[in-house]
Order: structure tokens, then C-alpha cells, then sequence
């Protein structure tokens, strides 16, 4: 299904300031961790209230449209491996400096965005049950502690990632588990997995918890702003990535397939913690504090994750010159961004301040969607662009199909959700004019211009 593009020389050592340090078992739980974050625990309940019964399947249906574009990004980090991911892409695919600064900035703007969303999810019922504090201080808190921790090193950011990344595992693996145990009982209705809600067509259902659903599988697509500190990433960066995104799908079809099993539809759409409604259907003295305290590690997890990949790409356009240079500053001994993490920390703390997580979630998906169309077409633009050394190739179709794919999500948003979105992109274009001005005035040139 996919192959590896022939080439006559071996992939290159390319020069860069960041460390690599990151192999590819680490970047396998770099991106399932990513993936695995707190949609899931919240999302099985409205995707149940859309589809009914049965919620493995739009899964399913989310996981294919997410692979699409996925071995998109397999074709691309592998052949231009460097830290700024879509922005490079688009910089080699369209030649515009402008084009190249907006995709970056939608990458980043998504990144921030849902770095503060995270923040106020941690900050909200599931941190109360331990101890009462203003959400607002508790999210800036814990964004300066994500902050301490990407600065430290990506070696440290990736043993807590992995650390992390286990505990939420075991959650979801839990709750399979638990389900079974109920079966096992005698009790439950598998029947309920092949059920559809009251007065829906199947496939309309299934498609409109599909938009839903999509938006527990991105976070992949940070991967490819760690490129740089990948070692070996031409060979090892597809396996890392594909077979994340798969085992993450994986888990989630089972996941949804357990908890439709287990409580009925109504039950689960009409609660706040779905999958809490799992553990207390088990009655097997798992006690729900804890799965409270599994539910805030996601959602840590899920922060970090994502502002390594902010800090990284605000590093990748300031060393290209789209944005100001001082944030390509890099600490000495640790080798990390840390003039791009202060400022991506910043940006992430007054974004708390601008709506609520469900908000801030639909604006980081229409975002990512604009990054997305970008990086499918540059595919196909690319392909008469020779690299050195052997890359992932993915048949045409797959972009092709992705780029459908995309457009059909993005025109199930909200006008809500594209005023919020075009407010922060004209916010992106007046940067750059800025920047372009500014750079004129010295007598300057950037270097994409």
C-alpha cells in the first residue's frame, strides 16, 4: 500500500542546533500519547447521543480519515526532516513566504489554542475533586509547570510523556476490562453495539459522530515539528506513526464497543464523565477518584505534548525569518527553544482567559483543517521535487481522498467556530506584515522572501 521512494544514497545527517534524541519507540509514545488524550473521555458520550449504540463505528470511520492525512505526513517529515513541520512544507510547495507564515501560524494558533483548552480542563471538575482553587490560577499554574518541563529537555519531556502516556493507557485498558467483568456477570447487551439512535439514518449518524470523533485522533501531526530531534527519522519516523495512530484507533474501537455494552446510549449522552459511568456500572471497587486522577494525567499529557510541538514550530519560522529571530534562541546546555516556549506559554495563559474548553476544541479542529488541506495538496506539488536519500512515498489517491476529507469536515463547523478561527489568522496576517515592514525598513530580506 505504501512504498519507499528509491534513492541512491542513504538518508543525510542534517546539521541542526536541537538534539536528537528521540528514537523511535520514544516517538511511538511521543504521538499515542498525544492521540490518546482527554477527547476520549469526554467525547464517547456525544458520540453516543449522535449514533446510538454504536459508537465503535464512526471511531472506525475517524480513523481512516485520520490515516489519510497521516501518511501524508509520512511522505513529507521523511523527505524534508526539519523542525517546523506544515511550514516547510508549504514553503517548498507554493513558494509564497505569505503562504508559508499562514500555515505555520494555523499549526501554531492550533497548538496555543488548545494548549489553553487543556489547561482550563485541567483546571476544572476533575482537579476540584482534589482541591478547590480559581480554575483560571489553577490553569496558569500548571501552564508554567509544562512550560518548566519542556524547557529542562526533550529527553525529560519524553519520560514523562511515557510515564503519562502509560497511566492513560491503563485507563482505557481499564475500562475494556471492566466491561468485560460486567459481561462475564451475565449482565450488559452486546445487541447495543449494532444499535442505531431513534429516528437517524444510519449512515448520516455515522458520519456526524464522525466529526466528532475526529477530533480524538488529532495530535498526530505534532510529530513532525520534532523531526529534527529524531535520530534516524527517514526510516524509523512512518512506523513510529502510522502504527500510533492504529493502535490508538484500536484502542478507542474497543473502548467503544465496552462502554455501549455496558450502559445504554441515553446514559452515556446524557453524562458529563462517560466513561466514569463504566466504573460505577462495574461496581468492582475501582474507586472514581481515581479515574479522576487518570483523566488529569491525559489532559497533562495532552499539554505537553502539544507545547513541545508550539515551541518547536515557533522556533522553525523564527530561524526562517517569518518570525522575529530572537525566538530561534536556544539555551546552551539543554539545547532546547527556550525564548519559543516563553512566548508560546504566554500566548496559551491569555488564551484561558477567552472561552471554554468546548469553544477553544472546535477552533483548534477548523485550524488544524486549514494545516491539513495545505499538507495534502503539497504532497501531490511535491512529488516533482527529487530529495536525497530514500523517503515514505503514499499512493496519490490517499491526499487526494484527505483533501475531501477535509473539506467536508471543515463545512460541518459553526459560523461561530470559522469567526473565532478567521480572528486569529487575520491576527497571523497582520504579524507578518508587520514583520515584512519592518524588515524593508532595515534594508533587510527574510530568508524566504
Amino acid at each position: 500500500m505504501v512504498t519507499n521512494e528509491p534513492g541512491t544514497t542513504s538518508p543525510p545527517n542534517t546539521s541542526t542546533p536541537l538534539k536528537r534524541a528521540i528514537t523511535g519507540k520514544m516517538l511511538f509514545v511521543f504521538i499515542l500519547g498525544d492521540v490518546l488524550g482527554a477527547g476520549i473521555y469526554a467525547l464517547v458520550g456525544e458520540i453516543a447521543g449522535e449514533v446510538g449504540g454504536a459508537i465503535w463505528l464512526p471511531l472506525l470511520v475517524a480513523l481512516l480519515m485520520a490515516m489519510l492525512t497521516a501518511a501524508s505526513y509520512a511522505e513529507l517529515v521523511t523527505k524534508y526532516p526539519r523542525a517546523g513541520g506544515a511550514a516547510v512544507f508549504a514553503e517548498r510547495a507554493y513558494r509564497r513566504p505569505f503562504v508559508s507564515f499562514m500555515v505555520g501560524f494555523s499549526m501554531l494558533a492550533a497548538g496555543v489554542t488548545s494548549a489553553a483548552g487543556l489547561a482550563l480542563a485541567f483546571a476544572g471538575d476533575y482537579l476540584q475533586v482534589f482541591v478547590e482553587i480559581p480554575s483560571v490560577a489553577a490553569a496558569l499554574i500548571f501552564l508554567a509547570a509544562v512550560a518548566m518541563l519542556n524547557a529542562r529537555g526533550i529527553t525529560e519531556s519524553m519520560r514523562a510523556n511515557l510515564v503519562m502516556t502509560v497511566v492513560e493507557v491503563s485507563g482505557l485498558v481499564t475500562i475494556i476490562a471492566l466491561a468485560g467483568l460486567v459481561l462475564g456477570r451475565g449482565e450488559g447487551s452486546p445487541s447495543r453495539v449494532l444499535e442505531f439512535a431513534d429516528g437517524t439514518t444510519p449512515a448520516f449518524a455515522v458520519l456526524g459522530a464522525a466529526l466528532l470523533a475526529f477530533y480524538s485522533f488529532v495530535g498526530f501531526e505534532t510529530s513532525a515539528n520534532v523531526a529534527e530531534e529524531v535520530t534516524d527519522v527517514r526510516r524509523v519516523y512512518p512506523r513510529a506513526l502510522l502504527g500510533a495512530v492504529v493502535a490508538a484507533g484500536a484502542v478507542y474501537i474497543l473502548v467503544g464497543l465496552a462502554v455501549s455494552t455496558v450502559v445504554d446510549a441515553d446514559t452515556l449522552a446524557g453524562s458529563s464523565g462517560p466513561l466514569l459511568e463504566v466504573v460505577n456500572k462495574a461496581d468492582a471497587g475501582f474507586p472514581p477518584w481515581l479515574f479522576s486522577l487518570v483523566a488529569l494525567i491525559a489532559v497533562a499529557n495532552g499539554a505537553l505534548l502539544t507545547m513541545i510541538m508550539a515551541s518547536r514550530l515557533t522556533f522553525g519560522l523564527a530561524r526562517d525569518g517569518l518570525l522575529p529571530s530572537a525566538l530561534s534562541k536556544v539555551l546552551p546546555g539543554r539545547r532546547t527553544p527556550w525564548a519559543a516556549i516563553v512566548a508560546t506559554t504566554a500566548v496559551a495563559m491569555i488564551l484561558c482567559a477567552t472561552g471554554s474548553v468546548a469553544a477553544l476544541a472546535e477552533t483548534v479542529v477548523l485550524l488544524l483543517l486549514v494545516v491539513f488541506v495545505s499538507t495534502n495538496v503539497a504532497v501531490l506539488v511535491l512529488r516533482r521535487d527529487d530529495a536525497d536519500g530514500d523517503h515514505f512515498r503514499v499512493p496519490t489517491v490517499f491526499p487526494v481522498l484527505a483533501v475531501v476529507t477535509c473539506i467536508v469536515l471543515a463545512t460541518q463547523q459553526s459560523a461561530e467556530t470559522w469567526l473565532r478561527a478567521l480572528v486569529l489568522l487575520a491576527i497571523g496576517a497582520v504579524l507578518y506584515g508587520v514583520r515584512r515592514l519592518a524588515t524593508a525598513r532595515s534594508g533587510g530580506k527574510s530568508a524566504t522572501s
